[in-house]
């Protein structure tokens, strides 16, 4: 009766580990894009894998600091259907964002989480991929008070790596405002 019991507990597990066929794996280690999630689930799939990048912010008063070295890293998760990347800075601090496509609203929706920021409540950037671009916004006002938002954008985007930028841009986006630069290049592939 006990190895019944365990034959059945074994089959149980193996069943439902299957289900889960496009998570990371040794075969896999950076999972795969589920063929049932929204066909957008491929927009970041040049990023999937390991970058060398470099990172550079913008001081209070408009200069920029030196180039930060950065390792960003990208995969599939819950099962395929979305997306989440991770970044190591040179200082040791962490950050990253869980990526979802959803496809009432035709919009990928990103939540953003930092070792140096830890929050109860995750900054939401929301956009789409446009050309050969993807372009995420969250609402924000600059500092003398104008609406806009501050719009973060992949862009150069290739199997050798991307370019990424933060700008606060004003509501008509004819104003922009760069405050964070990143460039990376491919350290391995999926």
């Amino acid at each position: 009766m006990k190895l019944i019991s365990l034959l059945s507990l074994i089959l149980l597990s193996t069943m439902a580990f299957a289900q889960y066929k496009y998570n990371t794996s040794s075969k896999f280690p950076f999972g795969k894009p589920n063929p049932k999630a929204p066909e957008q689930i491929k927009d970041f799939e040049h990023m999937i894998g390991t970058c060398n990048c470099t990172s550079t912010t913008r001081k209070q008063d408009g200069t920029w600091n030196e180039v930060e070295d950065m390792i960003w890293s990208w995969k599939y998760i819950m099962n395929g259907t979305a997306v989440q990347d991770e970044t190591l800075k040179s200082d040791g601090s962490h950050s990253g964002s869980i990526r979802q496509f959803i496809a009432d609203s035709n919009r990928w929706y990103v939540h953003w989480f930092s070792s140096k920021q830890p929050s109860t409540t995750f900054p939401v950037w929301e956009g789409k991929k446009k050309d050969d671009k993807i372009i995420l916004y969250r609402k924000q006002k600059a500092p003398n008070g104008m609406d806009g938002y501050y719009r973060l954008t992949f862009y150069d985007i290739s199997k050798s790596g991307y370019k990424w930028i933060g700008e606060w841009v004003d509501t008509t986006e004819k104003i922009s405002y760069p405050t964070w630069k990143i460039e990376c290049l491919r350290k391995n592939k999926p």
